[in-house]
C-alpha cells in the first residue's frame, strides 16, 4: 500500500498496524466511499446481515485479537450497534467503532439529511457514554492524530472508541505526523512498595490463601506473569465466569469457576473459606457474585486492577494490575506445599442412550469432545451458566458477555472468532430465543467459509426466565431450526431428541470442516441444569430467610 495520504488510507494503514485484518460491518450510503477504499485495501470486509451482528461478531474478534473494528453508516446503522459497544465497554473490549457521516458542507445546505435524529452530532454525543475516547474528524487537518489518540486509548484501556467519518472527507489529505503510542500510566513507587508490603504481610501469614485470576489478566496479556506467580508460591487459583478460561483449567491448582452460589460447592467453599483473597483483574459483577449469592469478606481481600487497588478498607488508586502483579512476583514469598490432584478429573467417555435427552446429559457429552481445537461461545442464560461448569484445557478458547449478558452473542460471535483465530473452531451454545435474534448470521459464516457448530438449546422459549416468574411472554415462535442450512444453500441440520441423536450430529458436525452445521436439541422447558438450579435454591433460600 502506497504512503498513508487521506484520512481514510491513514486510518486503514494503523489499523493494519494493529493487527487487524478484518473489518465488520453493514455498509450505507454515508460511508459506502470508505467501503470501496477499504475493498482495495489489504483488510477484508465482512459485512454481515445485521448491524448487531456486526457489532457482537466485532466484538468477539477483539477479545481473542487484540482489537476488532465495526463500520457502519449514520445514526441507523450506528444506533444499532450501540448495544453492542456497551457490552464491549462493559466487559473491556477494545472494539473500534467508525461510522459514516453527513459531509460537512452538506450539513450546512440541507439540515434534514435522512438518518438524522434530533442534531449532527446526536450519535456522537451518544457514543461519548459508551466508549473511552471518540472523535469528529469533520476537523481534518487535525484527523491523523485525532486517529492516533482514539486507537491507543482503545489499546491502552481495552474499551471500545468511536470514530465518526463525514462521507466528503475520506479522501481529504491529512498532513499529522503519526504519533507513537504514548506510554501507559506507571503506578506510584511509594504507594506501590506500601501495598506489596501490606499484600506480603497477608499472604505469608494465610493458611488457605487463594488468587482470582479476572478478565484483566487475559484483556492485558498477564497470563504468563500470574502463572508464574501460582508456580513461585503453590497458591490455588480461580477465575470467574467473564474469565473463564484465562489459564488452562486442567492445572492441578486450579479450584474451578467462581460464581458464588452458582458454581461448584468446592470452588465457592475454597474461595469464601479464605483467610487471604488476592484478586487481580477482576470484575466482582453481580453474576460473578452468583446474583448476590456470594459471602465474601472485604478485610481478607486484596484487589489490583488497572483502575487502581485496594487492601481490606485501603485504597491505593495510583497503584495498577501490571506493576502489582510484577512486584508481587519479585517478593519473597512463602512456597506452600503442592497440593493434591484433583479428584474429580474431566469426563472422558460417554455412553449414549436412546433415552430423551436432557441439559445435564447434554454437557456431559460435551466435556468428553472439547480439545484444543475449539472455541467455545456461550449465549447467556442456561447454555452460559451450564457451561460454566465444563473443562477448558487451554487458554482463551471461552467466550461468553458473563457480565452485560446481552442475548444473541454467541452467534455472529463465532464469526469473529474463527476469523480472529482460524485455528481454532467454533462450537456454539444458544438458547432458541437467543438465536432467533441474531441467528441469520449463520449464512454469513457460510457465505464466508466458516464452519460454526452451532447447538441451539431448544426449550420452547426463554427458559431460563420461567423459574423465575413464567407467562406467555416467555413463549417464542416454532421454528424448524435444522432446516435452516437446506435455507441458506450451505451446512447440514440435525433434529436432536435422544442423547444418540446428539452424539451423531456432533459426529457428523467435527467431520464437516467446510461449512456451519446446525443442531436443534429438543429439551424439556422445564429441565435446567445443575448451575441454575444451584442459583435458583440459593435465591430461593436467600428470599425465604427475608421473609422469615
Amino acid at each position: 500500500m502506497k504512503q498513508p495520504r487521506t484520512v481514510s488510507e491513514y486510518l486503514i494503514s494503523r489499523l493494519a498496524d494493529y493487527g487487524v485484518e478484518h473489518i465488520f460491518g453493514v455498509p450505507g450510503d454515508y460511508v459506502l466511499q470508505f467501503f470501496q477504499q477499504l475493498e482495495n485495501s489489504p483488510l477484508q470486509v465482512v459485512n454481515t446481515c445485521d448491524e448487531q451482528g456486526a457489532g457482537f461478531a466485532a466484538d468477539a474478534y477483539a477479545r481473542l485479537r487484540g482489537l476488532g473494528v465495526v463500520c457502519v453508516t449514520y445514526c441507523v446503522g450506528g444506533l444499532k450497534i450501540a448495544n453492542a459497544t456497551a457490552q464491549a465497554y462493559a466487559e473491556k473490549s477494545p472494539l473500534v467503532v467508525i461510522s459514516g457521516a453527513p459531509g460537512h458542507n452538506e450539513r450546512r445546505r440541507n439540515p434534514l439529511l435522512h438518518h438524522k435524529v434530533r442534531d449532527f452530532d446526536t450519535q456522537l454525543n451518544i457514543f461519548r457514554h459508551l466508549t473511552v475516547a471518540a472523535t469528529d474528524l469533520i476537523d481534518v487537518e487535525n484527523g491523523c492524530c485525532e486517529i492516533d489518540r482514539v486507537l491507543a486509548a482503545a489499546v491502552r484501556h481495552k474499551r471500545p472508541v468511536y470514530i465518526e467519518l463525514p462521507r466528503d472527507l475520506t479522501s481529504t489529505v491529512c498532513s499529522c505526523s503519526r504519533n507513537p503510542l504514548p506510554p501507559a500510566p506507571t503506578s506510584d513507587s511509594g504507594a506501590l512498595c506500601e501495598a506489596l508490603f501490606e499484600t506480603v504481610k497477608r499472604i505469608s501469614k494465610a493458611r488457605h490463601p487463594v488468587l482470582i485470576a479476572g478478565i484483566e489478566i487475559q484483556r492485558f496479556g498477564l497470563q504468563k506473569p500470574f502463572m508464574q506467580l501460582v508456580e513461585a508460591t503453590g497458591i490455588p487459583f480461580a477465575t470467574t465466569p467473564l474469565s473463564k478460561s484465562t489459564l488452562s483449567e486442567d492445572h492441578p491448582l486450579f479450584l474451578g469457576v467462581y460464581e458464588g452460589a452458582v458454581g461448584k460447592e468446592p470452588t465457592r467453599r475454597a474461595v469464601e473459606e479464605s483467610d487471604c483473597l488476592v484478586m487481580l483483574g477482576a470484575f466482582m459483577t453481580d453474576v460473578n457474585l452468583g446474583i448476590f449469592t456470594a459471602n465474601l469478606d472485604q478485610a481478607l481481600t486484596v484487589s489490583s486492577s488497572s483502575e487502581g487497588s485496594s487492601i481490606a478498607f485501603h485504597q491505593y488508586p495510583d497503584v495498577f494490575l501490571d506493576d502489582f502483579l510484577s512486584g508481587l512476583i519479585d517478593q519473597d514469598l512463602p512456597q506452600r506445599s503442592p497440593v493434591a490432584e484433583k479428584s474429580l478429573s474431566p469426563q472422558t467417555s460417554f455412553a449414549a442412550r436412546d433415552e430423551a435427552i436432557t441439559i445435564r446429559r447434554l454437557f456431559a457429552y460435551l466435556e468428553t469432545c472439547i480439545d484444543s481445537h475449539l472455541v467455545l461461545l456461550a449465549d447467556p442464560g442456561e447454555a452460559m451458566f451450564a457451561a460454566t461448569d465444563l473443562t477448558i484445557r487451554h487458554p482463551a478458547a471461552f467466550l461468553a458477555p458473563a457480565y452485560y449478558t446481552s442475548m444473541g452473542f454467541a452467534v455472529p460471535g463465532a464469526i469473529g472468532a474463527q476469523l480472529a483465530r482460524p485455528d481454532l473452531r467454533p462450537l456454539v451454545l444458544v438458547g432458541d430465543g437467543a438465536f432467533q435474534m441474531t441467528g441469520m448470521e449463520i449464512s454469513t459464516a457460510a457465505r464466508f467459509g466458516l464452519s460454526p457448530i452451532v447447538v441451539i438449546l431448544n426449550n420452547n422459549g426463554y427458559g431460563t426466565e420461567r423459574p423465575m416468574t413464567d407467562g406467555g411472554f416467555n413463549d417464542i415462535p416454532a421454528w424448524r431450526y435444522h432446516r435452516l442450512p437446506e435455507a441458506i444453500g450451505a451446512g447440514q441440520g440435525f433434529e436432536v431428541f435422544t442423547e444418540q441423536d446428539f452424539e451423531r450430529a456432533m459426529k457428523a458436525a467435527m467431520e464437516r470442516t467446510d461449512a456451519p452445521t446446525v443442531i436443534d436439541v429438543h429439551l424439556d422447558p422445564d429441565d435446567h441444569s445443575l448451575a441454575l438450579k444451584r442459583l435458583t435454591d440459593a435465591l430461593g433460600k436467600r428470599v425465604r430467610q427475608q421473609q422469615a
